[in-house]
């Protein structure tokens, strides 16, 4: 049996990394099969060497993260002690490592789980991308950071940002306002990522120029998107065509990334969904990604994982409800 004390920097570093809940301290030491004792601004591991040296390292890339400003807080460090659990301990160096850099005044966005890792290593590699998965796993909010990340390295001179009203429709005709007021509460999450991550000025004149332009779906049609970073948002509410439609307007280094939820559908009774068509039409061409996430990746509240799960339960076959392609879900989610 041997003994390390780790020294934290302040009182704030202790307190985030060493006097932790109880349960989630039991279930540190349970994992990593060592002993902790946390007193002021140290932390005291004790076991057999190779366990003590493993939690010595676990902690460290805890810290690591926290310098690098990285969010951890209990889901983090319960999802960092599972990759540690699971032998993954490069895979979770890489994703500390991994940054992207956004507007000026901003702090860098990093990937939280190793599917929004390889969520982001799909839209570097490929042109066209698709994120799917359930809400919270950061689909839209990384799509956007590498898009803005993108037009500051110059790869790309516009951003295009869309996303379909459907639940508009021809009642948007009894709205209050012009057509662009009428969609804008669509539209407005995208502008609410935008926010975190460009400079309100800048934020401002990208739009007057149209560098960064923020349309509904059917404003798409007939256009070529040249030297574009688009990004088709809530897409498991296109239909077939209107899915073809947006694919087709991929221009000369563009990039397109496609994000939806098949949990989610909000088309009428007996329209299909373009992004599962999509799914299935397009899974082999090795031009293009698919990204799925899952409950692990959710990196909203914890119990939003919670919900997920158990709405998923409840809509499984057994239970007499279909998982997805329903043309009309439950309202009442």
């Amino acid at each position: 049996m041997i003994q390390h004390t780790i020294h934290f920097d302040n009182a704030r570093e202790a307190a985030q990394l060493g006097a932790l809940p109880a349960a989630l301290m039991a279930q540190i030491e349970a994992v990593l099969r060592v002993r902790l004792t946390a007193r002021d601004t140290w932390l005291t591991i004790e076991g057999a060497r190779t366990d003590t040296e493993r939690a010595v390292r676990f902690y460290e890339a805890l810290r690591k993260a926290r310098n690098r400003d990285i969010w951890l807080g209990e889901p983090g460090i319960a999802y960092a002690l599972r990759a540690f659990a699971e032998g993954c301990e490069s895979d979770l160096e890489k994703l500390y490592d991994c940054r992207i850099a956004v507007g000026r005044g901003k702090p860098p966005v990093s990937p939280r789980t190793f599917g929004q890792m390889a969520y982001l290593r799909s839209i570097t590699e490929r042109d066209v991308a698709f994120g799917i998965g359930p809400a919270g796993t950061g689909k839209t909010y990384l799509a956007m950071a590498m898009a803005v990340s993108a037009l500051l390295k110059e790869e790309v001179s516009r951003i295009v940002l869309t996303r379909p009203a459907i639940e508009a429709g021809e009642a948007l005709g009894f709205l209050p306002g012009d057509y662009q007021q009428k969609v804008f509460p669509y539209l407005r999450p995208l502008y609410d990522a935008l926010y975190d991550m460009v400079a309100p000025e800048d934020m401002e004149r990208y739009v007057e120029r149209g560098i960064i332009e923020v349309a509904p779906l059917a404003y798409m049609r007939g256009r070529t998107l040249n030297h574009a970073f688009v990004i088709l948002d809530e897409a498991q509410n296109t239909t077939s065509e209107q899915m073809f439609m947006f694919l087709t307007r991929l221009g000369f280094d563009s990039k397109c990334v496609v994000t939806g939820d098949l949990t989610q559908i909000d088309l009428p009774s007996g329209r299909g969904s373009g992004l599962m068509e999509a799914r299935l039409i397009l899974k082999n061409v090795p031009e293009i990604g698919f990204t799925e996430l899952g409950d692990a990746d959710v990196v909203r509240h914890a119990l939003v994982q919670k919900v997920i799960a158990a709405y998923r339960e409840g809509r499984s076959p057994e239970n007499g409800r279909p998982k997805e392609n329903r043309s009309r879900p439950d309202r009442s989610r």
